[in-house]
């Protein structure tokens, strides 16, 4: 750890590969930690590249009543599915990266709110997604009537290197009307340049009236580190590449080894309202 913090309020915690196993699954001891954060009066949010929708089945074991952040910040619900904030893409932006990704060959989804639309059902990754936000995709012959209210589109594809190239095909298409990132090794996310987890930070800043400088966050892949730099104080997992705990105050041990939990343990409850 670089730099104790000197007081915690929030921890906002990314999902996969940090809050979830492999699996998609919540162990005990990750459970037992959030109720730990709540017991020691520090709140507990979550954010991700999912979908709000595929973020509501974690509501109840958790117990969460604080904001969902979906779409790495595109897309703010309560806990009941209520609208907060949107953060959508701009017509011209959703076309220009369509017809790249198009281009490249490369799989393509469209996020539409929470609708999750696509045009070939047997894309490499559509059973592995539908699993992990739990609800199926609709298939579309095209995408154009949709481009008007985009909250992601995602470059789904096994090439990682592949899916790198276009990402910095699309920094130059884009520049600063969007923000592309890898999510998963496998998933290059587009989002308008505003709705990033960043953005997350200071949406439950403001939704929850805490400083940002109290806010903790945790999390494993490049997206996250944009709310590494909005937060007080920022944790990696042991599972995030070198570059990702470069960027972080503190690093844990991986999502397979109760990372998260042991992070909670060690880096926030010490830290908490006194």
């Amino acid at each position: 750890m670089e730099t104790a913090p000197r007081r915690i309020s929030l921890l906002l915690s990314d999902v996969d590969g940090t809050l979830v196993t492999k699996k998609k699954e919540l162990t005990p001891r990750a459970v037992g930690a959030v109720r730990s954060l709540r017991e020691a009066g520090i709140g507990f949010a979550i954010t991700s590249s999912r979908p709000p929708a595929g973020l509501a089945h974690l509501v109840e074991p958790l117990s969460l009543t604080t904001p969902l952040a979906g779409f790495n910040g595109g897309l703010v619900v309560d806990e009941a599915g209520k609208v907060l904030r949107k953060i959508a893409l701009g017509p011209e932006e959703a076309r220009q990266t369509i017809d790249e990704l198009a281009r490249r060959k490369i799989d393509i989804w469209v996020f539409y709110g929470n609708d999750w639309l696509i045009t070939d059902p047997n894309g490499a990754y559509v059973a592995h997604e539908q699993m992990t936000i739990r609800y199926a995709p609709n298939v579309v012959e095209d995408f154009s009537p949709y481009l008007d209210g985009v909250c992601k589109i995602v470059g789904s594809g096994r090439d990682p290197e592949a899916l790198r190239q276009a990402e910095a095909a699309l920094h130059t298409i884009l520049g600063d009307r969007a923000a592309a990132s890898l999510s998963q090794p496998y998933y290059l996310d587009i989002t308008h340049a505003l709705a990033n987890k960043g953005s997350a930070v200071v949406a439950n800043a403001e939704l929850l009236g805490i400083p940002t400088s109290e806010i903790a966050t945790i999390g494993d892949m490049e997206n996250d580190v944009a709310m590494f730099a909005k937060s007080g104080f920022s944790i990696a997992m042991g599972n995030a590449t070198p570059d990702v705990k470069a960027r972080a105050m503190a690093v844990t041990a991986s999502n397979e080894e109760d990372g998260f939990a042991l992070a909670v343990e060690r880096f926030v409850l010490p830290f908490g309202p006194r």
